[in-house]
């Protein structure tokens, strides 16, 4: 089940959302939490249990540090267990035919692949699991005694499938303090409203464009047709993560959760260092508090701290996908981060804003090339033809074709790409007329009458980061 599906909207949320509001607090977690497992299983079932797993065993661990918090050495050797386990689930599902065939292929072995289907979601909530524990051990979050508010908070369905990543200790005092209200309600609507606008109005329209061109042979395609086609990629996974993510924070917003910000405009940067601090903000967040730091971060030495950033990327490639390609996408950003510590960060400084921006969006496009293609060789073609290399000429038929049938379309994804529609909404919504004020709700009413309307009629909907 999708957040942009009509028995969601229509059906799921609208029944929750009433039987939430009736029955008494104290119960509420425990529908959160039943709800959230049949929200789960819509799509699999069989992987219940192995959420049931995950959420015992950190529930457990953590009760284990709380209690044995004056012996020192079971503490880690508790809290190495629960990060141990849960990699383990982690790596066995989603890196363990990655696994097989490198070694196949390194030792000539026939080894068969397991080819076992990837439960949704598991990357997200197992990095969520794991902060629980670590955070009791750390003190920076009290014990849950409760195991059905925990999982609750393991299981919770708003973000369950896609995040963003919730660390225990940011939502610690929710689970059992928080108190909705009507104002926090009604903005968790319109936030609701603005990413299913993101997702399906946007985001799967201008996805379009990009699987035209990318189901192209790359020997047919123009360089100008090449840059369209990964614009429009760029435009489809920023406008498809970041609305659900906005649909996320909007629907605990109804429940009464307070979620972390997931992206804050990344288009805008001035830097690559900047841009990831804009984009997937959670996870940027988790592999800072729970890898970086713990490594040392940049408080080892210059030549360590680098490692520890090159450790970090290395493994931020790894969790987006079990392939080589996420490897080197996660490289490719740790090491122009890299370069930009040691030799630009003076030089950017200087350069003309529009030269800077310039120069990030040039280096997300590549990179967002290596992200797409699986096949590397592919890749290597396409960011070589979107450069010049080879015979292909500037523009063609087909590139004016998609020009001037999405001119409208990449106009409204790089307005929407920039806080300025945001800005102007604000702006009129403070003014003290309300002839202007008024002007504003109904625009939430014709983003969900087209939003639903485009669900009624298309056939595409995907979600790009449920693979992840």
């Amino acid at each position: 089940m999708v957040f942009s599906s009509l028995i969601f909207i229509v059906y799921f949320l609208p029944i929750v959302l009433l039987v939430y509001y009736i029955i008494p607090r104290k119960f509420r977690n425990l529908l959160l939490f039943v709800v959230s497992l049949f929200f789960y299983s819509w799509g699999e079932p069989v992987y219940i249990l192995l959420m049931f797993f995950s959420t015992v065993v950190d529930y457990t661990t953590g009760g284990l540090v709380d209690r044995h918090r004056d012996n020192e050495r079971f503490s880690k050797v508790i809290v190495a267990s629960s990060v141990v386990i849960n990699l383990s689930l982690l790596c066995f599902f989603k890196y363990s035919d990655f696994i097989i065939v490198g070694m196949n292929g390194i030792l000539e072995s026939k080894i068969t692949p397991l080819n076992i289907p990837l439960p949704i979601g598991i990357s997200f909530y197992t990095f969520q699991t794991m902060s629980y524990t670590i955070d009791v051990y750390r003190k920076d979050a009290p014990v849950q005694k409760d195991i059905i508010s925990f999982g609750a908070y393991v299981a919770l369905f708003p973000q369950l499938i896609a995040g963003p990543i919730v660390r225990y200790k940011d939502i610690a005092d929710q689970l059992d303090n928080r108190r909705e209200n009507i104002d926090q309600f009604g903005d968790g609507i319109k936030l609701f409203i603005i990413g299913l606008g993101k997702k399906v109005l946007l985001a799967n329209n201008i996805g379009l464009l990009w699987n035209q061109i990318q189901s192209t042979s790359i020997n047919e395609l123009s360089v100008l047709t090449a840059w369209i086609g990964i614009i429009a990629f760029a435009f489809q996974i920023y406008f498809d993560f970041s609305g659900y993510s906005d649909m996320a924070s909007g629907l605990c917003k109804m429940f009464g959760f307070e979620l972390v910000k997931n992206f804050n405009y990344p288009y805008t940067s001035k830097s690559i260092t900047e841009f990831w601090k804009r984009w997937h903000i959670s996870l940027a967040t988790w592999f800072r508090e729970y890898v970086y730091i713990p490594l040392g971060g940049n408080r080892c030495g210059k030549l360590k701290g680098l490692r520890n950033l090159l450790i970090v990327w290395l493994l931020t490639g790894l969790w987006h996908g079990a392939s080589w390609n996420f490897v080197l996408w996660g490289l490719y950003f740790g090491l122009i981060i890299i370069v930009e510590k040691i030799f630009l960060s003076n030089v950017l400084e200087k350069l003309h804003p529009i030269l800077r921006h310039g120069y990030v969006i040039s280096l997300v496009l590549i990179g967002f090339v290596l992200f797409s293609f699986e096949n590397i060789h592919i890749g290597f073609q396409y960011i070589k033809l979107m450069i010049g290399i080879g015979n292909a000429t500037l523009y063609d038929s087909n590139f004016i074709y998609y020009f001037y049938t999405n001119i409208t379309l990449m106009t409204l994804c790089t307005l929407g790409s920039t806080p300025w529609i945001k800005k102007t909404v604000k702006r009129i919504s403070t003014v003290k007329e309300k002839k202007y004020y008024w002007v504003i709700s109904p625009l939430y009413f014709v983003v969900m009458f087209l939003a639903i309307a485009y669900i009624v009629d298309a056939s595409y909907n995907p979600f790009l980061y449920f693979r992840f």
